[in-house]
């Protein structure tokens, strides 16, 4: 039951809210500052416009999501921003905008977007700022668990990237110095090695059976990361239409922008009752015959394969795909046997680690997404909310 520490309102009474500024792509200058567009921050520049903290939102696009700022930013002219919090928790508003679903106030009619004088005029119920300080922090608490996962993550995902340079670009391996090297079609290769075909080391798109009846896992093309090898944001679909894949294969985004962005991940996730799964139809499906999964993955993110893959790109202009004949005779080093495993043993450690983070990830999220409607709209008291604790959501 609501608190008598809430008050009905109208929003525009909480916050006020001001369309962002216009920034030409040809007047942006790299910088220190985020760029905020509808979608979230979309580059940086060398001034800011507005001081932080911020929060942000659609006004154009995509709509309905909200973005906290800890730093000076520029928010573009798609969106709408805080320009004065009126003595209230700016946290504590982001996470109250959020709940709001701004989405389904849209006021422009066909083209999606929102007016400022038409939210500031929604009724609303807030509390003061000692309970606004409070709901804050007990949702910062997960978030900043789920940010400290994403970084572990991100330096899981860098340690085995340039494992990987160092033994098969540099080839700096355990015991190099002690090998022989022969020319090659890539320059210097250690003796025992060779430079084969792809399609030789790789099965590109393999045939994989998937029942067609049930609902199945399902990955749209927004799972994909373009800098990480999770793949989250799943779906369950009935039908058994587009990619097919299986654990330890990679997938890789074959359409423009998204090849261009990095989008590539890593198949861990699927259960042992449902080995298989289906995904988007602009996937390019890869499944190591004769090298390591995780070697195949890391080959995938390779400046020389992305380059490649993308110069092979045909088709019209912003809806460009990979020609997957074209990577058919893409050179790649086999190494011996008994460095393939070593690698191996090395570097699986980090991909499960990865996994692990992540399925704590989606626990915190879901525990947090449970609570934040709750907790912003008075629903439950916010003196009996504990704070989370890491190591019950890695039990969990």
């Amino acid at each position: 039951m609501m608190s008598g520490q809430w008050k009905k309102c109208l929003l525009g009474d909480l916050v006020e809210l001001k369309r962002g500024y216009d920034l030409p792509t040809s007047s942006r200058i790299p910088g220190d500052y985020p760029i905020v567009s509808s979608s979230g921050i979309s580059g940086t520049h060398v001034e800011a416009k507005v001081k932080a903290p911020g929060v942000v939102t659609g006004r154009y696009g995509t709509l309905g999501q909200v973005f906290y700022l800890k730093e000076d930013f520029w928010p573009l002219n798609t969106s709408l921003y805080v320009r004065d919090f009126k003595r209230n928790h700016p946290r504590f508003i982001a996470y109250f905008l959020g709940s709001l679903g701004l989405a389904s106030s849209n006021a422009a009619g066909a083209v999606p977007g929102l007016n400022r004088n038409h939210l500031h005029q929604l009724e609303v119920s807030a509390p003061d700022y000692e309970t606004q300080e409070r709901v804050a922090s007990i949702l910062v608490a997960y978030d900043d668990l789920i940010e400290n996962n994403m970084r572990r993550i991100e330096i899981l995902e860098e340690m085995a990237r340039r494992l990987y340079e160092e033994w098969f670009v540099h080839f700096r391996f355990p015991g190099h110095d002690e090998v022989s090297f022969k020319e090659s079609e890539l320059g210097e290769i250690p003796q025992g090695w060779e430079v084969r075909r792809l399609e030789d080391t790789v099965a590109l798109n393999p045939r994989t059976k998937v029942p067609k009846v049930g609902e199945k896992w399902f990955v749209p093309m927004r799972a994909l990361s373009e800098s990480s090898m999770i793949v989250g944001n799943l779906e369950r679909k009935p039908g058994n239409s587009g990619a097919k894949f299986q654990n330890a294969d990679t997938l890789v985004a074959r359409i423009t922008p998204c090849l261009e962005n990095g989008k590539t991940g890593f198949v861990d996730f699927l259960p042992e009752d449902q080995p298989t799964a289906c995904g988007s139809t602009e996937f390019i499906v890869l499944r190591s015959i004769s090298l390591c999964p995780e070697m195949v993955y890391l080959l995938a993110r390779s400046d020389r394969f992305r380059d490649v893959a993308i110069k092979s790109m045909s088709g019209a202009t912003g809806r460009q795909r990979v020609r997957v004949e074209s990577l058919v005779d893409f050179p790649v080093v086999q190494p011996d046997s008994a460095t393939l495993e070593t690698f191996q043993r090395f570097v699986s450690p980090f991909f499960k680690q990865a996994r692990t983070l992540a399925l704590k990830n989606s626990n915190l999220h879901a525990q947090r997404d449970l609570l934040l409607p709750k907790l912003v709209s008075g629903e439950i008291d916010v003196s009996d909310i504990p704070m989370p604790d890491d190591k019950e959501v890695e039990a969990a």
